[in-house]
């Protein structure tokens, strides 16, 4: 995968712009997360969702999101067999989609920008989810895909649906830096991230004048003693689980550490 292994080394890609100061560490082992349960209800047909990650553990299922009701229906992203997926269970327990990237992502020593877009009432079937990895629209895999039915509500940013980041279920271990939720609106990846003028490294950029919506956030983990505070302005915060100050890494999308091999 000859993109993971030029773009995602991002040591020296803010050199004089944006800076990244902290990430979160997920260990697989202690089955760490964030979780809450908006009490209101956003928009869970029309969202996107941007997220760095340095993958530490390979192969298998590694959860990075997951919205989960009373109900059956399910919403996941999730490495798949090393691949980025999002998979859709509906109310009766069925699969109503699976999208899964063609390429891998297995380069633990990168860090990886994903940016996924949602709108379930778009016309075109296999355009209500596009999933962006460093800027680049992924060519999904045609093996086992489902797209979304018309207007589908996904759960996610959903009154008493539990919005789930990490996780017991299919832990993921790694970091996670510059997480953040737009409710009700799609968003390019340009708005989070743009390629270095002078290197064409991806780096982050400021998401700080986005309009996150209702259920919106913008977790940047630089309270080590609340790594789940919503600093988007919502307060829409996260409960810790199995996470402390030691969590919080310096090991960032614009500071990357090196990885032993």
């Amino acid at each position: 995968d000859l993109m993971s292994l030029i773009i995602p080394a991002n040591s020296a890609a803010a050199s004089g712009g944006f800076s990244v100061d902290n990430s979160c560490r997920f260990n697989s082992g202690s089955t760490d997360s964030l979780d809450r349960t908006p009490s209101s209800s956003g928009n869970g047909t029309t969202f996107t969702m941007s997220m760095w990650l340095k993958r530490s553990g390979l192969g298998g299922t590694h959860l990075i999101y997951k919205a989960k009701g009373s109900a059956q229906t399910e919403f996941t992203l999730a490495f798949n067999s090393d691949k980025l997926q999002v998979y859709q269970v509906n109310s009766g327990g069925s699969q109503e989609a699976a999208i899964k990237t063609l390429s891998v992502q297995r380069d633990i020593s990168a860090w990886y920008h994903a940016c996924i877009q949602i709108q379930t009432s778009d016309g075109t079937a296999t355009d209500r989810c596009k999933i962006y990895i460093n800027g680049v629209q992924q060519t999904i895999d045609s093996s086992g895909t489902d797209a979304y039915s018309s207007s589908f509500n996904t759960g996610v940013n959903q009154a008493s649906y539990k919005q789930e980041i990490g996780g017991a279920a299919s832990p993921y271990g790694g970091y996670m830096a510059e997480f953040v939720m737009i409710d009700g609106s799609i968003l390019a990846p340009t708005e989070f991230a743009e390629a270095d003028e002078d290197s064409g490294i991806w780096k982050p950029k400021s998401v700080s004048g986005l309009t996150f919506g209702t259920n919106g956030f913008y977790l940047d983990f630089e309270n080590s003693g609340a790594l789940g505070a919503d600093v988007s302005g919502n307060s829409n915060n996260f409960t810790v689980n199995n996470l402390t100050a030691i969590d919080q890494s310096t090991d960032t999308c614009t500071n990357n550490f090196a990885t032993w091999n």
